[in-house]
């Protein structure tokens, strides 16, 4: 039976500020002490390594999945779970996609902003039905929540996308709707199955 697992997005970057690095921990060890692997883009660094390294310091499964040109630069994290070594950025995202049942993005830059549009616009485009959590307790999504509301009221957006987006304050927060999603899901990422674009 495939374990349930959580993709999460959020920057490989240091020196953030404490709530973010803090919120990284957290949600880290949330994870497992629910059970539920954690997928992450493989970096030691920044946010991404802080929820890799809490979550296998408190038992946890740890799935890292990394670009080759990224090992050096992002210091790929081979001692925390499993590293996958993938190709390029696309392979990464797909593999990310496969792996999870759901995505939970913590602060970050480009390039975590990238990832959850995309995942967004899989779930719009019906290439895949699995929420995307927005995560941050000192409102660092807000922004975002504010443009997707003018998209809303502009008529550009279609209400599959608010139907699988969500917003938590917290990891507390973050946990019951990742708990309420997959209590209705069937098990299993292999049963919510994406195809690729």
């Amino acid at each position: 039976m495939a374990r349930r697992s959580v993709c999460l997005f959020c920057s490989a970057l240091e020196d953030l500020p404490p709530a973010a690095r803090s919120l990284a921990a957290e949600f880290g060890a949330a994870c497992a002490g629910r059970g539920l692997r954690l997928v992450y883009g493989g970096s030691g660094r920044g946010l991404m390594g802080i929820a890799a390294r809490a979550a296998a310091a408190a038992g946890g499964e740890v799935l890292g999945i990394m670009p080759r040109h990224l090992i050096r630069p992002e210091r790929a994290a081979s001692d925390l779970g499993t590293l996958k070594i993938v190709e390029s950025l696309a392979e990464r995202k797909q593999l990310m996609t496969e792996s999870a049942d759901l995505f939970v993005a913590l602060p970050g830059g480009i390039g975590t902003l990238d990832e959850l549009l995309e995942m967004l616009t899989m779930n719009d485009l019906g290439l895949q039905d699995k929420p995307v959590i927005l995560c941050a307790s000192d409102g660092f999504w807000q922004p975002f929540v504010v443009m997707i509301e003018r998209f809303r009221a502009y008529g550009v957006l279609r209400p599959s996308v608010e139907r699988r987006l969500r917003t938590a304050a917290s990891v507390e927060e973050a946990m019951r709707l990742i708990e309420d999603h997959l209590s209705s899901a069937p098990h299993g990422t292999q049963s919510a199955r994406s195809r690729s674009v």
